[in-house]
């Protein structure tokens, strides 16, 4: 078999289309059409069914895309292994990273990365769900992504999966609100108040659902803010409550906002760093990986 057509295939697994894969990899549509027909001619088997106007995998296509990813790793970590002789890991680092994770990590991070001369990262803060992760390292080599404390793990069987900080989410009040006299909240406490949360689908709202299914009420949602910025504004000003990460929010030492643990319900969220396995191979990304856990570590001791 072809690499070139392994990776077309898993480039399909991960893209969802051939077009999008054409686009990806610079190629016409039907290019990719023809190296995926020929791949399907070289196993014998059928790899690929119709799906309303495009394709999709078959269990086959499925199951060889799986195969790829551990070729195409193979091939990374033999250039690997020739890159260890090297005196530093060199190259480019596309990574993806929500934004107020990139708050807390991403100055301490390109500090510590400005000293290995010989890797550049690009950095690109993207706006994402869990379900968006594996999606985004078709286009990134390194994705630092979050997910709900009760949601199921980002999948291990195709991507390396690096945790790097278990965050706990606080309830964020503005300073003269009644409750922020109370050094702990119960959810039964917050039943009346108005919610300014993220949109659906986000970390953060998965922990709104736990509250609601714990008072048997459901929360009152008066503004949907991705940008926690903006939310802790928002709060500030005395407009709602909300709920927002304990290490990246801006309280000003109670000052400008309150922060009370919530007692009763598991509220966190994981940041972890999501890579391709053949990605994960390169000295490089792995440099990248190793400055991140450095700066989450300091930002514990901190």
């Amino acid at each position: 078999m072809d690499v070139r057509r392994l990776r077309i295939l898993r480039e399909l697994a991960d893209r969802g289309s051939v077009s999008a894969v054409a686009a990806a990899l610079a190629f016409t549509p039907s290019a990719i059409s023809q190296q995926l027909r020929t791949l399907q001619e070289e196993v014998g088997v059928t790899l690929l069914e119709p799906a309303g106007r495009g394709v999709r995998l078959t269990d086959a296509g499925r199951a060889l895309a799986r195969h790829a990813d551990a070729v195409l790793a193979a091939l990374a970590e033999a250039d690997a292994a020739v890159e260890e002789f090297r005196s530093q890991p060199r190259g480019l680092v596309r990574m993806a990273m929500f934004s107020s994770a990139a708050r807390l990590l991403l100055t301490g991070l390109l500090r510590r990365i400005s000293a290995l001369s010989q890797v550049e990262l690009r950095f690109s803060d993207v706006d994402m769900t869990p379900s968006d992760v594996p999606s985004l390292t078709a286009d990134f080599d390194l994705v630092v992504a979050h997910r709900d404390e009760h949601a199921a793990p980002f999948p291990s069987d195709r991507w390396e999966v690096v945790h790097l900080l278990r965050e706990p989410l606080d309830v964020v009040l503005p300073p003269r609100h009644p409750l922020a006299r109370r050094r702990r909240l119960r959810a039964g406490d917050l039943v009346n108040e108005s919610w300014i949360s993220v949109q659906e689908g986000f970390p953060v709202d998965d922990v709104l659902r736990s509250i609601a299914l714990r008072t048997g009420t459901r929360p009152r949602v008066v503004q949907r803010i991705n940008d926690l910025a903006v939310t802790e504004q928002v709060v500030a000003a005395g407009l709602g409550v909300a709920l927002l990460p304990r290490y990246s929010t801006d309280h000003r030492g109670g000052r400008r906002l309150v922060c009370r643990e919530l007692t009763g319900v598991r509220a966190a969220r994981h940041v972890e760093a999501v890579a391709r396995r053949d990605a994960f191979a390169r000295p490089a990304v792995r440099a990248v990986i190793d400055a991140l856990r450095a700066e989450v570590d300091e930002i514990r001791r901190r």
